[in-house]
Parts: structure tokens; C-alpha cells; sequence
């Protein structure tokens, strides 16, 4: 278990916009940073980063946090994972309490990554130190060019032939043979324990954080009963659809040269980081998936893709790219010489040629394939009509509409059809899809909800569901998320020379209790925490262990919104932040939540004083009484607010 003291260094220590910023593009707007969500697909940013409030939110998809959060939803960490992520990141050192609950759940995961970083360490070592692997692996690697640098710095290794080796090293480390068949490093047969990986070399796999979280083995023999290479299953460290090879190494690269480099291979990631180009991440011979779009649109909205030249290879890949162009990003394609590959191509160039080459030859991609398509089908009518058909689902597969609008106008010349027919079509189809998606919604939304889901149900359900979900926002309900706001932004502030703002609302608001319950919750605590003669900061709340407060948290201390420096630069209109002025800002809003309160129990006396009229009861008098008192305060409060619109 982590010491709280060290959790609160680690808190003080990790800046919100540095470790988002090793995952996230991020853009400088005001005071704070932008950039594209990484947790849902979006094409106009709505991720904010506050550093001044040290959280992260997204006003599209709701995720938001603090530094150990994000860490935890981007890498899929658990929280004591996260901590010593950022107390690596931060140099801090953790002195762990023990606690046997605590290191079995951490050891269940911790394990996996353990287990993997030995088998790495094993092919390493067989690669370096073995007869067979420096006499079959070392000179195959050597044969295609790598230093041993290039070979070290990808952590290359070998997998011994032998049907012991691998497991008798696992077993006198103390590894359980069944996590290694967890993590494909084993197979079982018969109860008999063998290595999966035998007279390959490896190539490790590795996650954005450095870890290795899977294989993918070559062979070497020309065998056509074996398949060439073969990989790690999926585990809880390893979904194949979100990882690129190579990523790891490129991402700062990437974010640099605003551009990835994407090819088909292992080895060409490693000769071209080899000769200097380390924008580059590769497939692994697979199709995209949309996560790894998306993982790459982190770091750069361009990518530029390698093809050799082999002609229906081409056309098998070009299938997958309309997945980018639906995340509303920019391809390049270029074509290598015929009989070249990028591994091959680069070291017989080297780096200043191959760059010089990349750049004179890289197309549109929808130019390129409406280019190559029309060869094809020459002068067939009917090939051609398929092509135009093609190209025009392409083109709908852009979200950009400028820049759908500007493909549209070159490729009604490149088709020689109208534009107009070309925009038809083009909306055409992306009417149906949002009529599909429209669908897809109402049904998962009639699904949840336990109502009939049959279409002919659905009309109803739509028309019922928007006054089902309304809520509307009472003053009352106002004023208790702003008394909240101002107590995790200024609670630690001094309100007077004694004491701080946190114990002039709590005594202020004391027979008070806010009525949403998460509110409540965030005020009692505050409570027993002055009691105490404790303070508290926001980051207690945001790293609370509980996620509704968590939330309430961020909802409370963002804004979509910030003030535009135009203000003071082009109006020389000057704006006094709450910041410098919280003392009025905080007896304003105490009175106003006195005022809500009073409205809130006159309302209710007067209902009691209908019925005790109906019932001819005799503490009429005294609701009467109270009546007259409330009817004083709100005047009182009124007043004091200059004139409030109370209703």
C-alpha cells in the first residue's frame, strides 16, 4: 500500500498538461490546452486541459479527472499503478506499506507484464549468448542490415528450437506455467507444458508506456507448413486493434515531423529508425483497425503510407484506408520502386534520398486511388461506373464538408462526370448512414430503457422519451452548486485574517444542508474535516474514492468557456477575475443560498397552512407566525442582494 504522504506528493508533483501531453497533441488556448478527445471519436475538439486547476475534461464525452485519473483511463491501470507511473515520471520514490490485499491485486496484473518482461529478457539473451542463436538469429539480423545498436534499442531476440529450454528458465524463476499459457508464451498438451515460440526470431511488442505486452515470432525456414509469423493471443495487457509497432519509439517523432510514416513490416519500422526516420509505425500486416487511427490522430492528423509496388496488394490495402479518412484525417500514398519495400528501399537509398523521394512522389490518396481504379477499368463502362461509385463512397467518408466540398470539385474532373451528380450521391449516402445510426441509437436507447424496442414502437418512445428525461434547474439547485464550486476553489483561501473560506460558509450554512445528496456528501466531509482543524484541497475530492464525487468535482471546477484575451488586447476591456476578488463573490453567494433556502421552507409552510385551514387545526397560529418570518428574511436578504430577482 502507497503512504498517503507520498500519494500527496505525488498529487503535488504531477502536472495535469505534462502527462497528458505524453499521450495528446495538445494546443494552447487561453490558459488552458486543447486537443481532440482520446477517449471517444470526435472531430472538432472538446478535450480541455486546466492546468491552473490541474484536471482534464472533455465536453463531448464527459471523461474528465485529475493526472492519476487519466493515466488510469488512457493505459488502463488500476489506481496504485498509476501512482507509481507518475512517481517514476516525477522521480519520486514510493517506500510501499504492506498490505496483503493490496499486493495480490496489484501482483494479478503486475504479473502478466513481469512474466513478459522476462521472456524478453530470455530471447535476448538466447540472441546474444547461444551458439544457435548467434550463429541462426544474430546473422540473420546482421544479414538484413541491423547494428547491434538497432538491435538492442528494439530489444530483438531468438527463441531456442528446443522444446525445454523456455520452460525449465520459466520454472526456476518461479513463473506459473499457466500465465505464460495466458500470455501464448506456452502451450499445454497432455498435461506437458511447451514453449509456443521455437526457432524464431522475436520481436517484442511494446504499449505506449515501454512495457512489453506481446510477441510476434519469425521463422526462418522456408517450411511452407509454417506460417511466418506468428503472434501473442489477446490478454489484458494486448488488444492487437489498439497497438502499432514501433509507436512506443515514434510517438515524439511523430508529433515533431507532424506526420506518421505507416508501412506493413517489423523490419522496415526498424530500418528506417535505423537511417534516422523514427515517424514510422507499422501494421504488422493486418488491416487498420479505427483504434489505431485513432492512436496515431493523437499525435499527428497526417499519415503518409509506404506500398511497394505490387499492384493487387495495393489495391487489398486500399480498402482499409477509407477507416482514416472517416477520422477526418489527411493520407498521403507512395508507391516504391517495383521489386523495393521500405526495408530494402532505405537502406540502398539512405535517409536523404528515400526523404527526397517520399516527397516528390507522395499522392492524395483519393486522387491516387480514382487514378489507379480508372486504369484498371480503361474504357468499360460498366468497370468505370463501379469506379466512380467507389470513389463517391470514399468521398463520403469524409466529416470535414470544406474538404469534402473541395475532393468533390477535382474528382468531377477526374471522372469527367458532374459535380452536382457527385454531391447527389455523395449526401445521398451519408443521409442513409445517419439514418442507420439514428436507428441504431433509438433502439439501444428503447433496449435500456426495458421499453418495446419494434420499430413501430419507436415513433412513440421518441416522442415520450425527451419529457421523461427533462429536468429542470431550480434556483435552489444553482445555488448549491456554486456554494460547492467556490468551496474546492477557494475553501483554503483566507476569508479573514484567522480564518479561511471553507469555515465561513460551512458556520454561514449550517442548518442549511445542500439537497442534491453528492453535494451533501462533499459539504459533511469539508464539516468533520474543519472539526478536526483540517483543510481541504480540491485534489482530495478529485482523488476521493468515490466516483460520483470524483465527477461532481470536475463538472464543478470546468467550463467549456474561458475569457477571450481580446477583451484587454483589442477592447482594453479589463475584466476583474473571481480569483482576485473571491471575498464578495462568496458573501454574494452565501445570501443568495439563504435566500433560495427561505423561498424553499415558505413554500412549504404555506402549504402546510392549506391544509391545517381545511382542517380547522389549531397550530395555525404558529405556521402563521413562521410565515411573517420568512416573509422579514427574505425582505432582509432581498435588500442586502440590492434588489435580487428572487422568482
Amino acid at each position: 500500500m502507497i503512504p498517503q504522504t507520498t500519494i500527496a506528493s505525488i498529487m503535488e508533483a504531477a502536472r495535469i498538461e505534462e502527462v497528458v501531453g505524453d499521450f495528446v497533441t495538445l494546443k494552447k488556448r487561453g490558459v488552458n490546452f486543447i486537443a481532440c478527445c482520446p477517449f471517444h471519436n470526435e472531430k472538432t475538439p472538446s478535450f480541455t486541459v486546466s492546468p491552473t486547476k490541474n484536471i482534464y475534461k472533455c465536453f463531448g464525452c464527459g471523461e474528465a479527472g485529475s493526472p492519476t485519473n487519466f493515466v488510469m483511463e488512457h493505459e488502463n491501470m488500476t489506481y496504485p499503478d498509476a501512482l507509481r507511473y507518475l512517481a517514476q515520471k516525477y522521480n519520486i520514490e514510493i517506500a510501499e506499506v504492506d498490505n496483503e490485499k493490496g499486493r495480490e491485486e496489484r501482483q494479478a496484473r503486475d504479473s502478466l507484464f513481469i512474466i513478459n518482461n522476462f521472456a524478453q529478457e530470455h530471447f535476448q539473451n538466447n540472441l546474444q549468448h547461444t551458439d544457435e542463436g548467434i550463429s541462426v538469429a544474430l546473422s540473420y539480423f546482421r544479414s538484413r542490415g541491423f547494428s547491434d545498436t538497432t538491435i538492442q534499442k528494439f530489444q530483438l531476440g531468438y527463441s531456442i528450437e528446443d522444446w525445454d529450454t523456455f520452460i525449465k528458465a520459466a520454472q526456476e524463476k518461479g513463473y506459473r506455467l499457466e500465465l505464460l499459457k495466458k500470455l501464448g508464451l506456452a502451450g499445454e498438451k497432455n498435461g506437458r507444458f511447451y514453449p509456443f515460440f521455437r526457432g524464431r526470431v522475436m520481436f517484442p511488442i511494446h504499449g505506449l508506456s515501454g512495457k512489453v505486452v506481446a510477441f510476434a515470432g519469425r521463422t526462418l525456414k522456408k517450411e511452407k507448413k509454417s506460417p511466418k509469423y506468428v503472434n501473442s493471443p489477446e490478454t489484458e495487457i494486448y488488444n492487437k486493434s489498439k497497438v502499432l509497432y514501433g509507436m512506443f519509439l515514434a510517438r515524439q517523432e511523430v508529433r515533431k515531423q507532424d506526420d506518421c510514416i505507416l508501412v506493413e513490416g517489423y523490419t522496415d519500422v526498424i530500418s528506417l529508425h535505423q537511417a534516422g526516420i523514427e515517424n514510422v509505425v507499422a501494421s504488422s500486416g493486418t488491416s487498420l483497425t479505427p483504434d489505431q487511427v485513432r492512436l496515431i490522430k493523437r499525435y499527428t492528423p497526417n499519415i503518409t503510407i509506404l506500398y511497394d509496388g505490387d499492384a493487387a496488394g495495393i489495391k487489398a490495402a486500399l480498402r482499409g484506408v477509407d477507416i482514416i479518412l472517416s477520422e477526418g484525417m489527411n493520407v498521403k500514398v507512395v508507391i516504391l520502386p517495383e521489386g523495393e519495400d521500405p526495408d530494402s528501399f532505405v537502406q540502398a537509398k539512405g535517409r536523404t534520398d528515400f526523404l527526397a523521394y517520399v516527397k516528390e512522389t507522395q499522392k492524395d490518396f483519393i486522387f491516387f486511388k480514382a487514378d489507379l481504379l480508372l486504369k484498371d477499368a480503361g474504357d468499360d463502362p460498366v468497370k468505370k461506373s463501379a469506379v466512380i461509385q467507389d470513389i463517391i463512397k470514399t468521398l463520403a467518408k469524409i466529416p470535414d464538408p470544406i474538404k469534402r466540398a473541395l475532393y468533390v470539385r477535382e474528382c468531377a474532373n477526374l471522372l469527367d462526370i458532374s459535380e452536382r451528380l457527385i454531391i447527389t450521391q455523395t449526401n445521398k449516402i451519408k443521409y442513409n448512414q445517419i439514418q442507420k445510426n439514428k436507428e441504431r441509437k433509438e433502439l439501444q436507447a428503447a433496449q435500456e430503457a426495458h421499453l418495446p424496442a419494434s420499430l413501430q414502437e419507436l415513433e412513440e418512445i421518441q416522442k415520450a422519451a425527451p419529457k421523461e428525461i427533462k429536468k429542470q434547474i431550480t434556483g435552489l439547485d444553482v445555488c448549491e452548486r456554486d456554494l460547492v464550486r467556490l468551496l474546492l476553489e477557494f475553501g483554503e483561501e483566507f476569508y479573514d485574517i484567522d480564518y479561511y473560506v471553507a469555515v465561513y460558509i460551512i458556520q454561514q450554512t449550517l442548518d442549511l444542508p445542500p439537497t442534491n445528496p453528492i453535494y451533501q456528501k462533499m459539504v459533511n466531509l469539508y464539516r468533520q474535516h474543519l472539526e478536526e482543524g483540517k483543510t481541504l484541497s480540491k485534489d482530495f475530492f478529485l482523488e476521493y474514492q468515490d466516483p460520483q464525487i470524483n465527477k461532481a468535482t470536475i463538472d464543478l471546477l470546468s467550463s467549456p468557456y474561458e475569457l477571450s484575451e481580446n477583451w484587454k488586447i483589442k477592447h482594453e476591456i479589463f475584466v476583474t477575475q473571481i480569483v482576485t476578488n473571491f471575498k464578495p463573490e462568496v458573501e454574494n453567494l452565501v445570501d443568495r443560498y439563504k435566500l433560495r433556502w427561505v423561498l424553499k421552507m415558505k413554500d412549504e409552510n404555506q402549504e402546510k397552512i392549506k391544509l391545517a385551514q381545511k382542517s380547522n387545526d389549531l397550530d395555525i397560529i404558529e405556521l402563521l407566525k413562521n410565515q411573517l418570518q420568512y416573509e422579514e428574511w427574505i425582505k432582509q436578504l432581498t435588500s442586502k442582494l440590492k434588489g435580487v430577482i428572487i422568482r
